[in-house]
C-alpha cells in the first residue's frame, strides 16, 4: 500500500467518523433544546465533532499533497 492510498483510506475513515459525530452533535442539540439532556453534554459532543472534522480536513490536505 502506498502512502497516497493509506492517506485516502485514513481520510475516508475519519470522514465517516466525523459524519457520525456531527450527527450525534445535532441530536444532542435537539435534545438540549427539548430539555432531555444537560448542556454539559452538548459541550463535549461539540469538541468531539470538531476534533473529528479537523482530522478529516488534515487527512484530505495530506492526501492531496501525495503523488
Amino acid at each position: 500500500m502506498t502512502l497516497k492510498n493509506a492517506a485516502t483510506f485514513a481520510f475516508i475513515g475519519t470522514l465517516l467518523a466525523a459524519a457520525l459525530l456531527i450527527w450525534d452533535f445535532i441530536f444532542d442539540v435537539v435534545n438540549v433544546v427539548g430539555g432531555l439532556v444537560p448542556l454539559a453534554k452538548l459541550f463535549s459532543s461539540f469538541i468531539y465533532a470538531l476534533a473529528a472534522l479537523s482530522l478529516a480536513v488534515f487527512f484530505y490536505a495530506f492526501q492531496k499533497t501525495q503523488k
